[in-house]
């Protein structure tokens, strides 16, 4: 799954301490969808993330089709990924 978020194979040996915020939190995501579940939550998961990095987290949901509440800001993401919108306002 790291892989598919664009990990090489090199940096597995590295300790998560020495990641960026973006790197830690595509490493979390990975272990999240790679986790048994009937339904993810998952709070805003394109934080720190960069545009690659969204796109290959885009297609990751995509190709797995993981039942999924999510709650995030980014439009075009969720039009993409989400099969239903649910949107509160004040």
């Amino acid at each position: 799954m790291l892989r598919k978020l664009g990990f090489s194979r090199n940096q597995f040996e590295i300790p998560i301490e020495n990641f960026s915020m973006g790197q830690k939190k595509k490493i979390f995501l990975a272990k999240s969808i790679c986790e048994e579940a009937h339904l993810f939550i998952w709070d805003e998961p394109l934080n720190y993330i960069d545009v690659i990095s969204r796109i290959q987290i885009e297609n990751m949901i995509l190709e797995y089709s993981p039942t999924m509440i999510l709650v995030e800001h980014d439009r075009r993401f969720i039009e993409k990924v989400a099969t239903d919108i649910i949107e509160l306002s004040k």
